[in-house]
């Protein structure tokens, strides 16, 4: 069993992960995050991908930098994002395999 479960996390820690995971219910961040999944965007980049206007792109991606899903660098005057790290891959990866077993 992995370590973390071990012992049922105190209440505000119960409350940072349902958090967590209303983010995923979100199919428009969902498909945000697939769109990082190999390569850093930028805003106008992603909202071309996903038929979106840069703006409801840059509100969704606030929402995913907020809680620590992705990640962003300056250059020059271009922002661009990336996933946090692997476990967002992680999470990713588990509920796709989750849902189709």
């Amino acid at each position: 069993m992995n370590q973390f479960l071990e012992n049922e996390p105190a209440e505000d820690v119960l409350m940072d992960l349902g958090d967590l995971f209303k983010i995923f219910g979100d199919t428009t961040r969902i498909k945000i995050l697939f769109a990082l999944l190999k390569n850093e965007e930028s805003v106008g980049e992603i909202a071309r991908k996903l038929a979106m206007t840069d703006s409801a792109v840059s509100h969704q991606l606030k929402v995913l930098k907020d809680n620590k899903l992705i990640k962003f660098r300056r250059e020059g005057k271009s922002i661009f994002y990336s996933l946090a790290d692997d476990h967002v891959i992680s999470i990713l990866s588990q509920g796709l395999e989750h849902i189709l077993e």
